[in-house]
């Protein structure tokens, strides 16, 4: 389930993102810690494993998988081939086989344990493993033989999953389409059966999802777009395309999790039931967009409501997020934990798809493939297992910090010319500590920043507030309430 906000920059002269902005995350990287540098002896080892990867006996080239992702992707996890089997359908999803690259305890391992996952903001991205694997042998890139975890999952004509099994298998994409070509070939009625497919299988899904009370957000990116000195913030329209694509990856994780279930050991990803008091500030968010959310409608049909194409719509989407701040993992060996379930996907979840991109992809898609296999876990599998939710959490709140700081930079930016203009929002947070301060969430652009007032903050309430503070030195925004 994807939960990053990614920041991309469009720029109208070449380079990409402005001086500013690549200062700016630079100097946050710095602060967090991070760098898109690996030490000498890990990119050596990379390179030894990038130019001998274990390569498995069972070969599915025969099978013309391609991939969907955005423009200019270079870490390509899945790879997907769709056919009909009787009233049904069968799913062929690649992953990509991390594991042939990396030795247990060795360097690429340690530093990977040290990252937990890829940090992704303006372009400028922190990778989980060096380029020459991520990027190159162990991605998925058309007309490459890979070594990959090959998931083979059968469905009913209405969606329901009835047999599932992954195996190691070396894998050839025939085509790397971007969302956009995606979209178009479907519309067309155009290119290979795995798209017609992808189309009815996706939508046989999100239906499933419905009825069962789950949510998926349809997160879109947010995209900066620069004109001189110039900063504009938009959300990109999502295609209906990236959203059956993710339910390919969403199915996937749920049959992984059913296999760990059943045999009692795994790595879970979960997510407790929202809090009350979380879901009564989506709503006053919700207003403060002008978004009508009735009071008895429930979260995930309310969801279903928004239509990311429309601006203020996305920005609700993306403040919806803050329902998932509870997610977590959970391993588990001999007992499955008393509350295994993910509550938006209600379900029990798994991430498995993206081992480039994730750590713990590969730990949970080695053990899918020993439960198949009918073999023994890996011992180094099971070393790791209950050290791992910690590792993941504390690279997920470091993630979160990535995130918010990019994104407080490119909004300090997109202000910092305005200084001391007036603002009409709503206030959808008053700190409790302090009701003379809060949140406001601007109309126009849509923006959320700090506000301060000599009075009370009115919760819920339009208010009209001066930009004091637009600094992309040090990301910081603050309006105080006139």
């Amino acid at each position: 389930m994807p939960s990053n906000r990614v920041v991309r920059v469009r720029s109208s002269t070449e380079g990409g993102a402005p001086a500013a902005l690549r200062e700016g995350v630079v100097r946050l990287q710095q602060e967090l810690g991070v760098t898109p540098d690996f030490p000498p002896e890990v990119e050596e080892a990379a390179a030894r494993a990038a130019a001998s990867p274990r390569l498995p006996d069972l070969d599915r080239t025969d099978l013309p998988f391609l991939t969907i992702d955005p423009e200019g992707s270079r870490d390509l996890d899945q790879a997907l081939h769709l056919e009909r089997d009787g009233d049904g359908y069968v799913v062929h999803y690649a992953i990509a086989d991390v594991a042939a690259f990396v030795e247990p305890g060795g360097p690429i391992d340690l530093e990977a344990n040290r990252r937990g996952e890829t940090l992704y903001g303006a372009d400028m991205k922190v990778p989980l493993h060096p380029k020459v694997i991520s990027e190159d042998a162990g991605s998925l890139l058309p007309d490459q033989v890979r070594p990959a975890l090959l998931w083979t999952i059968r469905l009913t004509g209405e969606g329901e999953r009835t047999d599932v099994v992954v195996e190691r298998a070396r894998v050839r994409s025939t085509a790397q389409l971007t969302y956009d070509a995606a979209q178009r070939a479907i519309d067309a009625g155009e290119g290979p059966e795995t798209l017609t497919l992808l189309k009815e299988v996706g939508e046989l899904r999100l239906a499933r999802e419905a009825a069962r009370g789950g949510v998926s957000l349809p997160l879109p990116e947010q995209e900066i777009t620069v004109d001189g000195d110039a900063w504009s913030l938009e959300f990109r329209s999502l295609l209906p395309v990236e959203e059956w694509n993710a339910q390919i990856s969403l199915l996937t994780g749920f049959a992984a999790a059913s296999l760990m279930v059943y045999a009692r050991v795994g790595l879970l990803r979960t997510l407790p039931q929202a809090d009350p008091r979380d879901v009564q500030r989506l709503h006053r968010e919700a207003r403060a967009l002008g978004i009508e959310w009735p009071a008895e409608m429930l979260y995930p049909d309310f969801i279903r409501t928004l239509d990311p194409a429309q601006p203020k719509h996305a920005a609700m989407v993306v403040a919806c997020t803050s329902l998932l701040r509870g997610s977590g993992y959970v391993a588990f060996d001999g007992e499955v934990p008393a509350d295994p379930q993910h509550a938006a996907l209600a379900s029990e979840y798994a991430h498995v798809t993206a081992p480039l991109r994730r750590l713990g992809d590969r730990y949970a898609g080695e053990i899918c493939v020993a439960l198949c296999a009918g073999t023994e876990v890996p011992g180094w599998v099971l070393d790791a297992l209950h050290g791992l939710p910690k590792t993941l959490q504390d690279s997920s709140r470091r993630s979160r910090q990535y995130e918010k700081g990019v994104l407080d930079l490119v909004e300090a930016g997109l202000l910092a010319a305005r200084v001391g203009e007036l603002f009409d929002g709503v206030v959808v947070d008053v700190r409790d500590d302090d009701p003379k301060r809060g949140v406001l969430t601007l109309r126009d652009p849509a923006v959320e920043a700090p506000v301060r007032s000599e009075r009370d903050l009115p919760l819920g309430t339009d208010v009209r507030a001066r930009l004091t503070v637009a600094d992309v030195a040090t990301r910081k925004v603050e309006l105080v309430v006139e």
